[in-house]
Parts: C-alpha cells; sequence; structure tokens
C-alpha cells in the first residue's frame, strides 16, 4: 500500500513538473513573439512621420533643438539639386582647405561634375563635397548657407538654422533643427526623383573614374524595405540618423537624435510601425454639403493611421477642411453649384471610360 502511495505522489510530481515546464515555455515564447521588435530608444529624441501628409505617428522631444550634424546634408543636396545641373562640371579650390573630418578626398585643380559630387556628400558625407557644392551653387559658402535657411523657411522647418553646408559644429553652434524638422525635411526631398536615386545606392561608381563609394548608412543592407537615408555624427551631436522605408504603400520616415543604438531602433521601429498603422480610406470622393454649400473632393481621401481613424470638417462660406486627428489632410474652395457638378459627372466619366 505504502509503495502505491509513494509512486502516486512520484507521478504527480513528475506530471506537475512537466505541465510547468511546459507552461514555462509557453509563457517565454509568448513573450519573445510580443517582443521580438521592441528595441529600447536610447537617445534623446526620435519621430516617425508619415512622408506623404506628414502626420506624426509617434515620437520623444520631437521640437527639440540640438545640433544635428551631418544628416543636415541633406538640405545641402536638396539646394543644390534644385539649384545646379547635374553634369556641370567645377574646379576645386581653396574651399576644400576648410573642411575636414569626413571627406571624398579631393583636391584644389581637381575637375569633377555636380553628380559625383552629391553622391559623395550623401553616401559618404563628404565635407570637402559640401564646401564645393555650397561655393559653386552659392556664389560662395555664405550664400549658399542663405538659401539653405530660405528653404528651410519655405519647407516650414521653424526650429532650425543652417550655419554651414557640413554640419560641423566645432567652430560654432552647428546646423541646428529638431527631428520633426529634420522628418519634414526628409519628406520633401523624397518627392524629388534625383534625390531618391541617390540616397537609395548602396554603391557609386564615380563618373570621373575615381573609384567606388559606399553608403554608410547600412540600413540599405540589413533592412529590405529602406529607400534611402543620411547619418551623421560629432562630439556635439553625437550619433544622428534619419531613413525612409516603405511597406505595403505606407512611406514612413524615422528620425533619431543622440541615439547610440540607432539603426537598430530603426528596424524595430519601421516594422512595429508597419504592423501598427495602414493608409485607410477615411472619405470617399464626392460632393459634400457643408452650412447648405456644395464643395466637390475630387479624389479619396487616405490617411495612415490605426483603424479608429476617422475624418471631420470644418469649413466657412468659401472653403472646406478635412481633419484625421486633428490633422489637415486636405482643403477645397467653393465652386458655383453647377460647375461642382459638372466637373463631379467628368471625374465618373473618366474613370468609366478608363475601367
Amino acid at each position: 500500500m505504502e509503495e502505491k502511495i509513494i509512486t502516486c505522489i512520484l507521478f504527480h510530481i513528475v506530471f506537475i513538473g512537466d505541465t510547468m515546464k511546459k507552461i514555462m515555455f509557453f509563457l517565454c515564447f509568448l513573450l519573445c513573439i510580443v517582443n521580438v521588435h521592441a528595441v529600447d530608444f536610447q537617445g534623446q529624441s526620435y519621430i516617425v512621420m508619415e512622408s506623404t501628409q506628414h502626420n506624426v505617428l509617434e515620437g520623444k522631444n520631437i521640437h527639440e533643438v540640438q545640433s544635428v550634424a551631418s544628416i543636415s546634408k541633406i538640405m545641402t543636396a536638396i539646394v543644390a539639386i534644385e539649384n545646379g545641373q547635374l553634369d556641370e562640371e567645377y574646379e576645386i579650390g581653396e574651399e576644400v582647405n576648410e573642411a575636414w573630418g569626413s571627406g571624398i578626398y579631393i583636391h584644389i585643380g581637381d575637375r569633377i561634375n555636380l553628380r559625383d559630387l552629391l553622391h559623395g556628400l550623401l553616401l559618404r558625407s563628404g565635407n570637402d563635397a559640401a564646401n564645393v557644392i555650397a561655393k559653386n551653387i552659392g556664389g560662395d559658402i555664405p550664400h549658399f548657407v542663405e538659401m539653405m535657411n530660405k528653404k528651410a523657411k519655405d519647407i516650414g522647418m521653424n526650429d532650425s538654422v543652417f550655419s554651414n553646408a557640413t554640419g560641423l559644429d566645432e567652430e560654432d553652434a552647428g546646423n541646428r533643427s529638431s527631428a520633426y524638422d529634420m522628418a519634414l525635411l526628409m519628406s520633401y526631398c523624397s518627392q524629388n526623383p534625383i534625390f531618391n536615386d541617390i540616397v537609395m545606392k548602396q554603391t557609386y561608381k564615380r563618373e570621373d573614374g575615381g573609384g567606388t563609394w559606399h553608403n554608410k548608412n547600412r540600413l540599405l543592407e540589413e533592412y529590405e524595405y529602406c529607400v534611402g537615408g543620411k547619418t551623421g555624427f560629432t562630439k556635439k551631436a553625437r550619433r544622428t540618423l534619419v531613413t525612409r522605408a516603405i511597406k505595403n504603400d505606407v512611406s514612413l520616415v524615422i528620425v533619431t537624435l543622440n541615439c547610440g543604438n540607432d539603426f537598430e531602433f530603426h528596424k524595430a521601429k519601421y516594422e512595429e510601425c508597419f504592423e501598427k498603422y495602414q493608409n485607410m480610406l477615411v472619405l470617399p470622393k464626392g460632393i459634400y454639403q457643408y452650412h447648405g454649400h456644395s464643395f466637390l473632393i475630387d479624389e479619396d481621401l487616405y490617411y495612415c493611421g490605426q483603424e479608429t481613424s476617422k475624418a471631420s470638417l470644418q469649413g466657412t462660406n468659401d472653403s472646406l477642411k478635412v481633419y484625421v486627428s486633428q490633422n489637415q489632410i486636405y482643403e477645397v474652395k467653393r465652386e458655383m453649384g453647377v460647375q461642382t457638378i459638372l466637373r463631379y459627372w467628368f471625374i465618373l466619366l473618366g474613370e468609366f471610360i478608363n475601367g
């Protein structure tokens, strides 16, 4: 009888022990699934912005201003692209002696075209390339910096002041900006096909035969949905990084400032946000009545957000604005009633003809 009791007790101990092990294993497995993309943010500020409508999905200290180091070369690049000719050659002058740190090792008397300089600027973060671009596009470097600040104002970068074309900050405060402004700048630049073509390249062979450059943005190799970005570092700013990624027609920009684990954070945050947010139809095209007036919204309106995102209408007698989560995504001016109806019918007819 005692042997049977002992055997029974041992069986229950073994069974319960095995069951507890299985339960603990299952719980650990669940925790791994939940945290597979979780990476702590080890930095000063960050932002996740949807790049087409500029709505902020997540962030921390998004308007805090600091030196942003070489990610400010994004502004240098877009000002050059919009005001220069890619095939135009420049002769290198004394301006290269005013640059130190990272470079593409060009020398006084060399000749190099703007296309090569832009690749050296954005892939290799060449400070010498930045100064050559600034001198030749702006006439001199101070005037080019004025062009940078004017462009910042035009884009709406209210937190930003640029003092040079390189991002160096040893001799002055450097180029000061915020995570929000740099995301706004990257979103603006992503509309430019020349800029996109450059920043998405992992390597570039110089047209002047001077060798091949490899992009410092390693996210292009490590994350399949990354389509571009720019790295930065100074002792004052620490590590700074801007990247953009596209998945399922959702285009996101992430900016991190003074972040020690920036590449790991960007990868994990992209996966988290692509799972969490999606482009949703919030208002179909059509004629809408507001306070007795008719307004034509001539396209389906989409918004990157969560399923709970809803559109709301606000307006006056002359215009109608569409908001989602307090963000204005569309505005339309009032037309004459007959004109509104006719234009809407032409839209529908065009869709019918095109299938």
